[in-house]
């Protein structure tokens, strides 16, 4: 894997709406609508439905998906344009998810447009510090 930090590094962004009172199909349209459009984009490698680290008992493991929660792989080039697109199609409403570089994940909660410009400065400071840590795991 190349060097945290340097522009062909992987990213991967996991990240759905936080709305607790949405229902989980308005969760699933909600993300389904924005993984056609993040399909499309040039500055992300991947998208999918992210996939259940603990399915139900009985449940096709790979069938056991995340209601309304996406995955996409982004290279570290690419990290302000995908993060402007995101804050762009969830405007003012509230995301939860992480970031995933290597073993090394950062995990985060913004309610608006404007704390997601905050997180993207520090998104870049955290994930060069990760390069500088091993096996850690990060709050924001």
């Amino acid at each position: 894997m190349a060097e945290i930090g340097k522009d062909d590094t992987i990213i991967e962004f996991t990240f759905g709406l936080d709305e607790p009172e949405a229902e989980d199909e308005e969760k699933n349209k909600f993300a389904q609508n924005l993984l056609k459009e993040l399909k499309q984009l040039d500055e992300v490698e991947k998208a999918y439905q992210a996939e259940d680290p603990n399915p139900e008992a009985g449940a096709k493991v790979a069938l056991a998906k995340l209601v309304g929660i996406l995955t996409t792989e982004v290279k570290f080039k690419h990290l302000t344009a995908f993060l402007g697109w995101l804050g762009n199609r969830f405007q003012d409403k509230p995301i939860k998810g992480s970031i995933k570089v290597g073993d090394k994940e950062v995990k985060f909660a913004v309610k608006s447009h404007k704390e997601l410009e905050k997180f993207e400065e520090t998104a870049l400071k955290l994930i060069e510090a990760m390069s500088e840590e091993k096996d850690e795991q990060y709050n924001v």
